[in-house]
């Protein structure tokens, strides 16, 4: 049979268009991402990435497939106990609650034990309010008390309640900035201590910013064990957090057990605050797909395992699984005798408290949302040896080295948690 030289013509010309058609959505699929995190943007990228490995800042992993780092040693504690005085007798209580998710109780938690401790004043034990009126819960329906109080042990004293004689209703309310300063107290809360003898504190976030600062303070101390010495989860909770970690550690056999935690809440992406504005067209958050573009150009292959602090299954989520298709949410990890009451119920304080200390542990953590998060995240990551946070920036090319991507929290060692490990 012959052959016709004009479908042998057409037949090169199609398979030519697929090429190029292939090229142009991979070059809209893998070189298109334009924005970069709001003022940490300029940080995310460095001039020397040996210059990242020598000082010990992170280290690539050679046995596992793909870009990996590894841990480091764990940090100790640059605070000692025996700087600060036994307290004194008490003179008073000071009350308050924990809120908005554990990435605020890390900061209000500190601030407390500075301000109790500042008035020589007994600090009663939280409760945990979430986002819903009414909705309240006990502090040991999530934190471990025995290690709460045994940790401030000879530093603050701590009540697990008020005493019947001393009514809610009596107490001055005071609120305070994060990362209450010793003058802030001495001017604004010790006056109205004195005068009521009890207070109930709250505090406010003028700013998200956990950067260390040059100046030394008296409540150093005191703040750095409030924020990193003072919480752990109580068992359940505990239990609930391991076996979903075990069960992504398995799920990541092909890379050593090795698996990537993304901080991505579709509800907060929708959020108008996510979008880029202005001239400069600043962007705090990152969705699915951008984050999906960056984890592959940083060298991750389709076998990665990640986590989304997501806590069900959105459509939105369709394009991240298409690229890594071991792409999880709690639903899909969590097991099934422990939903009932930490996944299906309307409380969404055990999804926080779960997010945040999976993203804590995981071996690399992506913070797809900057914040606060974010922010205590970083900082818990850092004490306990694991610095392997990637900031999303925009690379233009095909490929780009992971360092260069470094969190500046790391990079730069600017963080808090600097000021209180080493």
């Amino acid at each position: 049979m012959g052959v016709d030289l004009r479908q042998v013509v057409a037949g090169i010309l199609t398979l030519t268009m697929f090429v190029m058609l292939g090229q142009m959505i991979k070059r809209d699929h893998f070189d298109s991402l334009q924005d970069k995190l709001p003022g940490d943007g300029e940080d995310a990228h460095f001039e020397s990435v040996n210059a990242i490995e020598n000082d010990g800042l992170v280290k690539l992993s050679k046995r596992s497939k793909g870009p990996w780092m590894e841990d480091i040693q764990e940090l100790k504690p640059c605070w000692s106990r025996t700087d600060l005085d036994e307290i004194e007798q008490s003179r008073g209580y000071v009350t308050f609650s924990l809120t908005n998710g554990p990435e605020y109780h890390v900061s209000q938690i500190a601030d407390a034990v500075v301000v109790a401790r500042y008035l020589t004043a007994t600090l009663v034990l939280p409760d945990i309010r979430g986002s819903k009126p009414g909705d309240v819960r006990n502090f040991e329906d999530i934190y471990d008390v025995d290690k709460f109080m045994k940790s401030l042990d000879g530093i603050v004293k701590v009540a697990k309640e008020l005493p019947n004689e001393i009514s809610i209703r009596d107490l001055a309310a005071v609120k305070v900035p994060n990362r209450v300063t010793e003058d802030h107290i001495v001017e604004s809360v010790e006056p109205v201590f004195k005068s009521k003898g009890n207070i109930r504190l709250a505090t406010y976030f003028p700013s998200v910013n956990m950067r260390k600062t040059a100046q030394k303070s008296s409540v150093d101390s005191v703040a750095c064990l409030g924020m990193f010495g003072t919480f752990e989860l109580q068992s359940e909770v505990l239990e609930v957090v391991d076996s979903m970690i075990e069960r992504l550690r398995t799920l990541s056999r092909k890379s050593n057990g090795k698996f990537i935690a993304v901080d991505l809440r579709v509800e907060i992406l929708e959020n108008k605050n996510c979008h880029g504005s202005g001239s400069a067209r600043a962007k705090s958050c990152y969705n699915a797909q951008e984050i999906a573009l960056f984890l592959r150009k940083v060298g991750f292959d389709m076998d990665t395992t990640i986590y989304l602090t997501q806590s069900r299954w959105d459509n939105s989520l369709g394009v991240l699984r298409d690229i890594f298709p071991k792409t999880y949410t709690k639903e899909s990890v969590m097991p099934d005798e422990k939903k009932g009451k930490f996944l299906e119920s309307e409380d969404s304080e055990f999804e926080k408290v779960i997010d945040f200390h999976i993203c804590s542990q995981s071996d690399v953590f992506v913070p797809a949302i900057s914040g606060l998060f974010y922010a205590n995240v970083a900082g818990k990551r850092i004490a306990s040896g694991k610095p392997q946070i990637l900031v999303p920036a925009d690379i233009p090319a095909t490929s780009a080295p992971i360092t260069n991507y470094l969190s500046p929290y790391v990079a730069k060692r600017n963080h808090l948690a600097y000021s209180c490990f080493c």
